[in-house]
């Protein structure tokens, strides 16, 4: 067994993608400036991502070691716990990627693979498709958050057919007959047929249908069902003018979150956050296959080829949080994977909340406020400000005690069985 103590400090890694929120208003930045050791905002940058964990890409660092989490673990697999067992921890891999996302611009139309098209992926293109894992997420507001998730009802999509000339305009006839007249037992086969007609309808065509939809709505001559849609449709096309993506503002829900409130998006169903920040966890993978708004490189076939269809209200993916079993500031979200759990803790001034052994490693991020973390497996604290990371080793017992403007941590790890 390792003596090194199982609960310490970890250096957050920082992605600057375009679709970032600028500058201090990123919650990204405003929590780096604690976290990451010499970080210097800038006004000027778009901060997106802050990455907690052991991906390949882009691993978090040990402070005073100068190693990264990967590595560290690498050699102190008995910090990993039982999640070995269930999970490939070989190499220091944690199970999960914690992250905290600041969204200022749309980000992509995009669906992310199970694990079998992610192995199949993976060797066929490994320099796109990073690792052979699948990528469950959830997604937890920590603002308001605005966002596109997983395909409307057929009833739903159909009553935009019959309202937006511009959009009944791009798939082919026959497919939109198909759609449209489909019996509920043949309704996946064809909102497939009619989603890849509108994915793949030609670019000149589909510019020419979203400029004529622009100039009807920036005129007022929207009809009373597009009066929900039209802002996000002037937003998505002033961000990606004329990209086809756009027209998925009338094929997947619209999904609106207030603080506490979050999704869950399985393999195959189809996504694309558009403004908020939240706090996001999911396996350990970056796989991302892309068909819309965005100017990085899409792959339509693969994403086509790789979604559910399954149409469904919002409510669908909606994640209820629970109480946490023994606590009093805790509660927990749990999501149909083992991947990950992640729990809210938000404790009032001068509280405490113990948490019980979880046989997985697990990360927290301090989002509000200060305190301390205590292992009781060895005594003593580690103090905690906004934006810091902490790494828990399995097995280990801790209290979270909130200073005097209380604090807010969130708090991922795997678990071990259902």
């Amino acid at each position: 067994m390792s003596t090194t103590s199982p609960v310490f400090l970890i250096v957050p890694t920082i992605q600057q993608y375009g679709w970032g929120k600028m500058g201090k208003s990123s919650k990204v930045a405003q929590l780096a400036e604690s976290a990451v050791p010499g970080f210097a905002l800038s006004q000027s940058i778009p901060y997106a991502e802050l990455w907690m964990g052991t991906h390949v890409k882009s691993p978090s660092g040990v402070p005073g070691l100068g190693v990264t989490l990967r590595d560290f673990l690498a050699g102190h697999p008995e910090l990993m716990g039982g999640v070995s067992s269930v999970f490939d921890t070989t190499g220091g891999n944690l199970p999960f990627l914690l992250k905290v996302l600041s969204i200022g611009k749309a980000l992509s139309i995009q669906v992310h693979p199970d694990k079998k098209t992610a192995e199949k992926l993976h060797a066929q293109q490994p320099s796109v498709y990073t690792d052979p894992n699948h990528k469950p997420e959830i997604a937890i507001a920590l603002t308001p958050f605005h966002g596109l998730c997983g395909f409307s009802p057929a009833p739903e999509i159909k009553a935009y057919l019959a309202a937006v000339p511009e959009f009944r305009a791009i798939a082919p006839d026959e497919v939109v007959r198909r759609f449209e007249g489909a019996s509920e037992q043949d309704e996946r086969a064809a909102l497939r047929d009619f989603f890849t007609g509108i994915m793949t309808a030609d670019a000149d065509r589909v510019k020419e249908e979203i400029s004529k939809l622009v100039s009807r709505y920036l005129e007022g001559r929207e009809t009373g069902i597009e009066h929900g849609v039209r802002d996000l449709v002037l937003a998505l096309n002033s961000q990606h003018p004329g990209d086809v993506g756009i027209f998925c503002a009338f094929m997947l829900n619209l999904v609106d979150l207030q603080p506490g409130e979050a999704i869950f998006l399985g393999a195959g169903e189809p996504h694309a956050y558009v403004s908020g920040d939240i706090i996001e966890c999911m396996a350990n993978s970056d796989n991302v296959i892309r068909a819309g708004l965005t100017p990085k490189p899409k792959d339509v076939p693969n994403l086509i080829e790789s979604l559910t269809y399954n149409a469904a209200k919002a409510d669908s993916h909606m994640v209820q949080p629970k109480p946490l079993p023994g606590s009093t500031y805790t509660t927990a979200y749990i999501p149909p994977v083992l991947d990950f759990r992640v729990l809210a803790v938000k404790i009032p001034e001068n509280g405490t909340e113990r948490h019980p052994n979880f046989d997985s490693a697990s990360i927290a991020i301090i989002t509000g406020g200060s305190g301390s973390v205590i292992s009781e497996n060895e005594g003593g604290d580690l103090a905690l400000s906004t934006g810091n990371a902490v790494f828990i080793g399995a097995n280990v017992s801790v209290s979270f005690r909130a200073g005097n403007e209380g604090m807010s941590v969130y708090r991922a790890y795997a678990a071990t069985c259902s």
